[in-house]
């Protein structure tokens, strides 16, 4: 375990910082011009120009620019942002809207786990009935309909039947949270789902669930101690990276409904050639996911001791 956890975590800071470098360049690769705003491009002679891209480091050879990118982020240091909040840290930037986006990621993570498990349960106890075929059509339609049309059919109903809020407010978070959040869980329950019941139709169609029966075992003790028991163990893989994720927020929900969460702050830092934000931001993306990763499989591991990380042969 302890050296299945070393490897994995030299993987990731190598993942990690492979992300940090191509984004960095990529950004170093845009036009100097993008580092002033249009009153400056204007106004600003071509030597003060200069003189400002040489305070900001820009001039400097790439590689020196590279290695002390690397030694501040290091130190956490991120800078401050340009465009975004000028001269205000990074880290205050991104946590403002984090904040945001953990309260709705963690409400609309646990709403879908909740109704996607019971769900996936129900059409396993009804396989090949009415309510399998009714979750079978909704997993359908969430995935095969584009995300926008299912917000806005979300956004009508519960903007002109039920009267919520179409749009978020931080004066008023709490009512007008709900069709975000709707909108947020609606693929999240039809992939609970989906793999919930195709675990347990795996786990009911195999040799000791038939022994079980034959020894006269009732179906609700089969159910309960051996298929939904087995069949959470792979699901439970996906649940740290579902969190993480959603703590990251949905780019095009918090986009749709105006909610001031991290989803919009990249493509507002890109589009205003906020370099330190769209850097932060990228290491804080990778991180996420590889940290999701590598708690599924701890978490895997502990629901099931059977389950080795590493052996003999190499790493899971």
């Amino acid at each position: 375990m302890i050296k299945y956890t070393i490897k994995r975590l030299a993987q990731s800071l190598v993942t990690v910082a492979i992300v940090a470098t191509i984004v960095f360049l990529l950004m170093r690769m845009l036009p100097t011009d993008y580092f002033f705003t249009e009153d400056q491009l204007m106004k600003l002679t071509p030597e003060q120009k200069t003189e400002q891209l040489q305070a900001a480091g820009l001039l400097d050879p790439m590689g020196e620019q590279l290695l002390r990118f690397y030694g501040q982020t290091i130190r956490l240091d991120f800078g401050q942002s340009r465009r975004i909040q000028s001269g205000v840290p990074v880290i205050k930037v991104i946590g403002d809207k984090f904040g945001i986006s953990l309260k709705l990621g963690c409400i609309a993570l646990i709403i879908s786990l909740i109704i996607g498990v019971v769900m996936g349960i129900i059409q396993t106890l009804n396989k090949d009935h009415i309510l399998d075929h009714v979750g079978t059509a909704y997993t359908i339609f969430v995935n095969a309909v584009p995300s926008l049309v299912s917000y806005s059919l979300v956004l009508v109903f519960g903007s002109k039947v039920l009267g919520l809020p179409p749009i978020y407010s931080t004066r008023n978070p709490g009512p007008s949270s709900i069709i975000p959040i709707a909108c947020l869980s609606l693929a999240s329950i039809a992939s609970y789902a989906l793999w919930t019941r195709r675990y347990m139709v795996d786990e009911l169609n195999k040799d000791y669930i038939k022994l079980a029966r034959i020894k006269g075992m009732s179906s609700k003790t089969i159910m309960v101690k051996h298929v939904f028991k087995n069949a959470f163990v792979p699901l439970v893989q996906y649940i740290p990276a579902s969190f993480l994720y959603t703590i990251s927020g949905s780019l095009l929900a918090e986009k749709f409904f105006s909610v001031p969460g991290m989803g919009p702050l990249l493509t507002d830092a890109i589009t205003r050639y906020d370099t330190n934000v769209v850097q932060t931001l990228s290491i804080i993306y990778a991180s996420l996911g590889i940290i999701g990763v590598f708690l599924g499989d701890v978490l895997m591991m502990l629901v099931d001791p059977r389950i080795k990380l590493a052996g003999k042969g190499g790493t899971r």
